[in-house]
């Protein structure tokens, strides 16, 4: 899924500092005590060291002495930070301190420090109650960004395609007159308004996309291009119109029929331009997914669901592409029995985490004691190339990716071969089967080719 720029690496990257970013949002502390601090790339960290001086000398002012030291403590947590830094990275750098209350109601000092993946032009510094990653969000947000007028009948909607986020901006219903039957000076007139409605419509859908598609601040458009869609000649007027902007009409890519409108033709529409769009993550993961569904409705036996056949799958090397939803909320538990001191591994969600028979072994009757954990998503991004696959996270922005998280549980792969993960259920490597033989499941995959 990944193109020419983003490298698979890349991509894990950006999942990563993505998931940081959202527990960095959620995160809150009492008082002012969590400091947000992003330095771009030009400016100078001895700079930087003086003003956080010049910040812990006015908290020494705060008149509540829990949160006057917490601040200072948060301040002086960032000076120690930036000392491991010689100049700021090329592409600056994010900073975030501070104590944050935690689920079972205790404190936590944290500190986390990055380079953004791309240049960021914005310099902050706010003490509040909660970290501040609106920049980091907007700078995530892929540079090509598409815009969509879906105009027919009925209405118009105005969306934007960017990365793998599709945004209805803003629609419109319009009720046009319907065309009548009467005959003599009633039907002239009914023609009349009936055309008088309708260039209201193509003139009304211009104003708003000229409000919509052009930057104020730069009297520039603000997408790399523009998609017309609809189902009647609308979109043609339009893009002739000359209410439409020209600096708007420079940027049509294509002008495509479709058979729907509203948020149908906008799905439609991406799916009729994705030639154009090849580049775009959107498209990526509906061409990645759709694949995956044509496998599955075929019956191929070239691919696999759920957690538990997925990671048999994954540790036999038969997974050639292991996809997941980016959110998917699934910890990997290494457990130690109390009484055998064998030693399993789990996979539970947050439901089944509730569940303490989860956590008891019903042969021995032992505990199963807590080892390590850690998400399920974590331990594929840093163990997928020890399997050989590739990892694609998808989200469930698309169609093709709500279907695969609420029908797939959001966790499959494409196998290198035909494979029925269910006939080596009752075996393990190397085990005897009823009739006393070896049974090697590495060879009995790979006979299955």
């Amino acid at each position: 899924m990944a193109d020419a720029h983003e490298t698979p690496d890349k991509n894990i990257e950006l999942w990563r500092i993505k998931k940081l970013i959202k527990g960095l949002e959620a995160a809150r502390g009492n008082g002012t005590s969590m400091i947000s601090l992003i330095i771009p790339p030009r400016d100078k960290i001895p700079r930087v060291t003086k003003m956080l001086s010049d910040e812990l000398g006015s908290a020494s002012n705060i008149k509540s002495r829990v949160n006057r030291q917490s601040v200072q403590g948060a301040i002086t947590s960032a000076q120690q930070r930036l000392k491991l830094y010689n100049k700021v990275p090329p592409n600056g750098l994010a900073l975030f301190t501070g104590t944050i209350a935690t689920e079972d109601g205790n404190e936590k000092k944290v500190t986390f420090d990055f380079e953004p993946l791309k240049p960021i032009n914005v310099s902050l510094y706010l003490c509040d109650n909660k970290f501040h990653t609106e920049a980091l969000n907007e700078l995530l947000e892929c540079g090509e960004k598409f815009g969509f007028i879906i105009m027919d009948g009925k209405g118009t909607l105005f969306g934007t395609l960017s990365g793998n986020v599709r945004e209805v901006l803003q629609k419109y219903r319009i009720d046009l007159p319907k065309k009548h039957g009467r005959g003599g000076q009633s039907a002239l007139r009914f023609a009349r308004l009936g055309e008088e409605a309708r260039d209201n419509h193509v003139i009304k859908t211009a104003e708003l996309a000229k409000s919509l598609f052009i930057n104020p601040a730069t009297n520039q458009p603000n997408v790399k291009g523009l998609i017309l869609a609809g189902s009647a000649d609308f979109k043609t007027k339009l893009s002739e119109s000359g209410k439409f902007d020209p600096r708007l009409q420079a940027k049509i890519l294509k002008v495509v029929d479709i058979s729907y409108g509203g948020e149908d033709g906008f799905n439609q529409a991406i799916k009729l331009s994705a030639e154009f769009l090849s580049n775009v993550k959107f498209i990526q993961e509906q061409i990645l997914l759709g694949k995956y569904f044509k496998e599955v409705n075929e019956d191929t036996g070239k691919y696999v669901v759920g957690v538990e056949d997925t990671l048999k799958a994954l540790e036999m090397g038969a997974i050639k592409t292991l996809i997941v939803w980016e959110n998917l909320e699934i910890d990997r538990y290494v457990l130690k029995n109390s009484k055998t001191d064998e030693i399993v591994v789990k996979h539970f969600d947050k439901e089944q985490e509730k569940n303490m028979s989860n956590f008891q072994d019903p042969a021995s009757q032992g505990e199963l004691k807590i080892q390590e954990k850690m998400s399920l998503l974590e331990w594929f991004a840093d163990e997928y190339k020890r399997f050989g696959c590739a990892l694609e996270f998808v989200t469930n922005k698309s169609q093709e990716g709500s279907q695969f998280c609420r029908g797939f549980g959001g966790i499959g792969g494409l196998l290198r071969y035909q494979l029925d993960i269910r006939s080596f259920d009752e075996f393990g490597d190397d085990e005897v089967d009823e009739d006393g033989e070896v049974y090697d499941v590495e060879e009995a995959a790979y006979d299955s080719e």
